[in-house]
């Protein structure tokens, strides 16, 4: 396959849209990465965070997860410290244990976003999360054995299941069955 050069088309803050052979696909600027934590508490309860997300318009519940190096203070930000850092921030909890479990794009026809998955345990909270100064993240404790009800009923409300939420339940539950 011939390699056709990266024109841009446009680009903003954070995202920038470009054209390479006949394809249009987003990049993510500012950052090194992009993380996401599933979180299980010593109770078996996974942690959860549910913001508003403009682009479909409704609350999202997802991972604790965020952007690696998008910073200056965070330039040069390994990807566990991101994880780290995401979910404290977001939930107010630290993890004693933490695991690299796979990476994988978030959407290979759309954007080149890689989002690496860590699962975090032996959690303590710290404090209350909610996320930083621009976010308003609602942060929930669901015991994993009645995550998918859970989840249902949400969706029945009208909020809306981030796909990748998915991946790191397989992986909570991998690491509770052992």
């Amino acid at each position: 396959m011939a390699e056709h050069p990266v024109e841009e088309i446009a680009a903003g803050r954070w995202l920038r849209l470009v054209h390479r052979g006949t394809w249009e696909y987003v990049e993510r600027l500012r950052s090194s990465g992009v993380v996401a934590v599933a979180a299980v508490t010593p109770a078996g309860k996974v942690v959860l965070v549910e913001q508003f997300r403009p682009a479909v318009g409704t609350t999202v519940i997802e991972l604790p997860a965020g952007l690696s190096g998008d910073a200056e203070a965070f330039k040069g930000e390994a990807l566990e410290a991101a994880a780290r850092r995401e979910l404290e921030e977001e939930t107010g909890y630290r993890a004693r244990d933490w695991r690299f479990c796979v990476a994988g794009f978030s959407s290979a026809g759309l954007t080149n976003e890689r989002v690496d998955f860590f699962l975090a345990t032996g959690l303590e909270k710290v404090g209350d999360g909610g996320g930083d100064e621009h976010e308003e993240i609602a942060v929930h404790e669901v015991p994993l054995a009645e995550v998918d009800a859970w989840l249902q009923g949400r969706l029945a409300e009208g909020a809306a299941i981030d796909a990748k939420l998915y991946t790191g339940l397989y992986f909570a539950r991998e690491w509770e069955s052992k």
